[in-house]
């Protein structure tokens, strides 16, 4: 009890407030605005205002993106299979050459009665199964062309591998031959469509080995396809399991699958008048998507192509329907060919590939070719007096000019002059020590034996040289990255007049406009490419024209008879690949590439090599740099193995994504050097050669050191005395000063060095891809050049 003279305690405003006891209370609407007094959480405006969406708004959000992918892709399955849509496109493929892809499409063609079978002009074999009411079309490539066997596996949506059991016991030890393991390193590098695999031969073997061997194919085929199951193909019942796998799976998307395409069921050649050109006429089903006759067309080994109409004839291929009335077929009329679309000469898009210049844009005196190539000349040729020792400026200027040497200002040149000086030096060294022998003055008839003989007789020795001085280098550059020795008898501010220092590589700005080339002037460039592309490929959803689905006649004009006649002797097929706006323009495209997995060679930039990028394929010799982020990127001399570099050249547009299959030719014979997908197509990535000039400490003090050898003489050093130095134990460090006249400098670091540190001077310029593009045509096509693939 409180007595009555005293106060109670009151508690202040400092006192603390605990939360109440939630005991669970449920409180309404109403009590919660009656609470909250009107007031809006700040977090809920500002949601609003930045357009978020509330947590029930993105799940209707997720709902309906799932109902619109599924509806998407229920259209798709309507749209190719069905009674009444464009057939299954399946590629028929062996993975050993010497099985007869025949045999298969014979036991698919005889597994119903109830099938209706047709043969087009160029072999392929439709099949109408209303059983399933899907049709197939089965397409067996020549096995002799592989470049043919991947052009078709392009536009197809499935293939069919085959595996003979047959195979091992007749052909060799293996399954898959070299040859298949090739085509399939090949395929998925270009993009695979849909595979399925089938064994067949299988009831050759005993019961017991039966289900060993499909075993062991299943162990084999899953380290190339892990999630495919060997399906049995020996007899008709079979051959529906095969079929109704083929109509069910899921479809992989392939490249060509956003742009038309055409597999020529048949095709015809018509002579102009003149008699140089003609108009090539190609009839097949559309896929992909619509194509409109005022774009472009690429066939693979011919060229890029205008169309002047698209016809629309009869489908012979088409499932035939029984009238009501009468068991009767309908009789309809197959001559009647509609056009669906002519040509407009004022929409059709250009075959122009280059920008012409204006000579008088911009500037009124631009320079004649010829005054351009005399300009180079005399750019790349300094003339370098030898004056003795001693002599001056004055004393030197009465040396004739005619004893003056050239000297060529290009330093990738230089560079190549002076490794194969270096190899040939090292080679002699060999010989004198006896390490290397000539082996044509050793090698006799009596000592060797004749398959040895035969050996030597079908080896390139010149060829192995060149191999084996390639390696040396490459192994050079790759202990010694772009170190270089300062020459003695040319002064290094005259040879290393184009470079400059930097910085910072990263930081460091440097104009991407700046001293460009005057192939520059030839291609074209996007002010933003992310946009045009998006809005490319979105305006090519809403194109009008030939429909997918169709079957069309396409009149493709200008095709030279030469060329054509060229193309008639090979086992290409006949392709025909819709354009995108601006795809058959010239520009600078730039391709991320990783070594194939057996290649174990480096490649040398500006080497001759065989692209194909998406559908289009061509020869170029790029230039390398690294897949760096930034806004500069170093060049690279050499490919190594086991790297990702980027190549860059000129090249007519294209918009990723594109898979990147690189070749290169030797011996006649086309291998696989490396794959990869399209970067981008922009001509401002800056390509930057660094080289790299060392010196080596003579004295070294507490934060100074006198280096040696970087230079040799006195000017040398105060040209380049503003550029950073650096040492391959990280000190930096700068110019001070030269001592002497014979290239002694003075340098201050920020740490003591060490005496075995080597001191660095990098110099950088911007380098450039040459136009040495070249459109693949027929020649590249030939069986005899890319048969039996090698890794």
């Amino acid at each position: 009890m409180v007595s009555e003279g005293t106060q109670a305690h009151r508690a202040g405003n400092l006192k603390q407030s605990n939360k109440k006891f939630n005991s669970g209370r449920h409180h309404s609407k109403r009590s919660i605005s009656i609470s909250t007094k009107g007031k809006v959480n700040i977090k809920s405006i500002l949601r609003k205002q930045k357009g978020e969406l509330s947590k029930e708004q993105k799940r209707h959000q997720a709902n309906q993106i799932r109902k619109n992918k599924r509806d998407e892709v229920l259209n798709q399955k309507r749209s190719i299979g069905g009674l009444d849509t464009l057939p299954f496109l399946v590629c028929v493929l062996p993975l050993h050459q010497n099985i007869n892809p025949e045999i298969v499409t014979k036991l698919l063609t005889e597994c119903d009665e109830d099938a209706e079978i047709h043969k087009s002009n160029s072999g392929v074999v439709h099949i109408t199964l209303p059983r399933f009411k899907q049709r197939f079309a089965f397409i067996i490539p020549s096995l002799d062309n592989n470049l043919a066997i991947l052009d078709t596996l392009k536009v197809c949506d499935s293939v069919l591998f085959i595996i003979s059991t047959n195979a091992e016991l007749e052909f060799g030890p293996n399954l898959i031959d070299d040859w298949g393991k090739n085509l399939l390193i090949s395929s998925f590098s270009q993009g695979l469509p849909t595979p399925t695999v089938v064994v067949t031969d299988l009831n050759t073997l005993s019961v017991k080995k039966q289900n060993d061997q499909k075993q062991n194919i299943n162990k084999m085929i899953s380290k190339w396809l892990p999630d495919e199951k060997v399906i049995t193909l020996d007899k008709s019942t079979d051959g529906l399991n095969v079929l109704r796998k083929i109509g069910n799976q899921k479809k992989r998307k392939i490249n060509c699958d956003r742009r038309p395409h055409i597999y020529a069921e048949s095709y015809e050649y018509i002579k102009d008048t003149e008699g140089v050109e003609g108009t090539l006429k190609v009839t097949g089903y559309l896929r992909g998507t619509a194509l409109s006759v005022n774009d472009l067309v690429y066939i693979p080994g011919l060229g890029n192509f205008q169309m002047s109409q698209i016809d629309a004839p009869h489908d012979p291929f088409a499932p035939q329907k029984k009238s009501k009335s009468a068991n009767s077929m309908e009789q309809e009329d197959t001559t009647v060919v509609r056009v669906l679309e002519r040509a407009d000469v004022s929409k059709q898009e250009s075959l122009q590939s280059e920008n012409v210049p204006d000579p008088l844009d911009a500037e009124q005196t631009w320079p004649t070719e010829d005054e351009i190539r005399l300009a180079q000349m005399e750019d790349k040729s300094i003339k370098v007096k030898k004056v003795p020792k001693g002599w001056s400026d004055y004393q030197a200027a009465w040396i004739p000019d005619t004893d003056a040497q050239d000297i060529s200002d290009d330093d990738e040149d230089v560079d190549e002059e002076e490794e194969d000086d270096a190899m040939e030096a090292m080679s002699d060294e060999e010989s004198e020590d006896g390490e290397e022998q000539d082996l044509e003055s050793v090698v006799t008839q009596s000592e060797i034996a004749v398959n040895d003989l035969q050996y030597d007789q079908q080896l390139d020795l010149m060829t192995e040289q060149a191999d084996l001085k390639k390696l040396k280098a490459a192994k050079l550059d790759k202990m010694f990255p772009d170190e270089i020795d300062t020459p003695q008898d040319v002064p290094a501010r005259v040879r290393f007049q184009k470079y400059r220092g930097l910085e910072s590589y990263r930081t460091s700005p440097w104009d991407p406009k700046e001293n460009l080339p005057a192939d520059y002037a030839r291609i074209f460039q996007f002010q933003n490419f992310d946009h045009t592309k998006k809005r490319v490929l979105n305006g090519s959803k809403l194109k009008e024209g030939a429909m997918p689905g169709w079957f069309v006649t396409v009149h493709v004009k200008g095709v030279s008879q030469l060329l054509w006649r060229a193309f008639e002797t090979t086992s290409a097929p006949v392709i025909l690949i819709g354009m995108f706006p601006h795809e058959g323009k010239m520009s600078v495209v730039n391709v991320v590439l990783k070594h194939a997995g057996q290649y174990e060679q480096p490649i040398k930039s500006k080497e001759r090599l065989i692209f194909q990028c998406g559908y289009r394929r061509f020869i170029v010799n790029p230039i390398f740099s690294q897949h760096t982020n930034g806004k500069k990127h170093k060049f690279e001399r050499y490919f190594q193995v086991d790297s990702t570099i980027v190549a860059t050249f000129y090249a007519p547009i294209q918009f990723p994504p594109a898979p990147v299959v690189c070749y290169k030719e030797h011996n006649g014979q086309l291998i696989l050097v490396a794959n990869g997908s399209l970067l981008s197509c922009n001509p401002d990535r800056i390509i930057t050669k660094r080289i790299v000039l060392s010196g080596h400490p003579f004295k070294v003090h507490k934060r100074s050191a006198v280096v040696r050898f970087m230079f040799f003489n006195r000017d040398d050093i105060a040209y380049f005395k503003p550029c950073k130095l650096r040492t391959k134990h990280g000190r930096n460090g700068h110019i001070k000063e030269p001592l002497g006249t014979h290239g002694h400098m003075k340098c201050v670091f920020d740490g003591q060095l060490k005496s075995q540190d080597t001191v660095l001077l990098n110099l950088y310029k911007r380098i450039f891809p040459k136009w040495t593009y070249e459109e693949c045509i027929v020649s590249c096509v030939d069986s005899n050049i890319d048969d039996d693939m090698e890794m």
